[in-house]
């Protein structure tokens, strides 16, 4: 176990290394001049360069890759051009508003997701099944803008239950967790069916059967348990997606959060504060999976002796 620790933590660290080589060589190559732009089209040329030398623009992008490299691993993403504040103090102040959505958005997808999922299965070719997974395809169907869009102007403008825009308490939280987590809650719902409906086909499942268990202790301590990696797999990926993908639902509800951070700050070409949102991102995906790496091993005995991945 410690081994496959040991090559996960290895891999994960290589993984952010190379994003962040990605990341800040290819947004210094983008077209456009920061300093330009925070200045201003009035600007002197004299004055562009002054300001270039004094943010360390102008040595060779080599040596502002290991600066910043040396910096961000002391905690230190420097600081915005446009807002001239910590690059980590804006992520942290908006992170708060991405995690508390998504974590309503992954409570949503997870509970109705496994429910849906296992009724289907309990309901196998019955009304039951047919019905919950036409609202899963449906669900995956859907784009969440429009989702949330629809939510806006049904349970916002027109029954007026909730909130549309803002994040002040929970309710403000309600119709941007349902656009968000739809999508999800369908994904598990499917893979949750598909899944047990293959295990129920093994033979342990009849033995336990044949000893005349009770239906729900079959379901839950046989199919449901056996039936986890694959669920484990899209709940884990789902968590990772629902962190980092929540830019559009933020946008349309107006919540400052990581996403609506980055899409501003691409928009001002924010160098330090895409760079840093960036790596942000990353860093809590990798470490996500690398979680996720580590419930197959305790699920699955086999993975860690065998050394698989995820895709094994």
């Amino acid at each position: 176990m410690v081994n496959f620790l040991v090559r996960r933590v290895l891999q994960a660290l290589g993984v952010i290394l190379a994003i962040s080589l990605i990341t800040f060589f290819i947004l210094n190559i983008v077209p456009g001049d920061p300093v330009q732009i925070m200045l201003g089209d009035l600007a002197t040329p004299e004055t562009v360069a002054q300001v270039r030398a004094q943010m360390g623009l102008d040595k060779p992008v080599w040596l502002q890759y290991l600066n910043w490299a040396g910096n961000m691993l002391r905690g230190d993403f420097g600081s915005s051009y446009f807002q001239h504040r910590p690059v980590m103090e804006l992520l942290l102040v908006s992170f708060g508003y991405t995690i508390r959505l998504a974590s309503f958005s992954y409570l949503l997808a997870v509970t109705i997701g496994l429910a849906f999922g296992i009724l289907a299965a309990v309901f196998h070719n019955k009304w039951v099944d047919k019905v919950l997974m036409v609202l899963a395809v449906g669900g995956i169907s859907a784009p969440n803008f429009w989702v949330a869009i629809i939510l806006q102007i049904v349970f916002g403008l027109t029954l007026k239950w909730f909130p549309i825009s803002g994040a002040k308490d929970f309710s403000y939280y309600v119709l941007p967790a349902i656009a968000l987590g739809t999508r999800y809650a369908a994904s598990i719902a499917r893979i949750t069916r598909n899944s047990m409906l293959e295990v129920s086909k093994q033979d342990y499942m009849r033995t336990a059967e044949a000893k005349g268990l009770r239906d729900w202790l079959i379901v839950m301590r046989h199919a449901f348990r056996n039936a986890l990696i694959p669920v484990i797999t899209v709940a884990g990926t789902d968590l990772g997606n629902i962190l980092t993908g929540s830019m559009l639902i933020e946008s349309v509800f107006q919540i400052s959060g990581i996403g609506k951070l980055m899409v501003d700050a691409i928009g001002q070409r924010d160098l330090p504060l895409v760079q840093g949102g960036v790596m942000y991102i990353a860093f809590i995906c990798v470490v996500i999976y690398l979680i996720v790496d580590i419930l197959y091993a305790v699920v699955d005995p086999r993975i860690r002796l065998g050394g698989g991945t995820r895709s094994e």
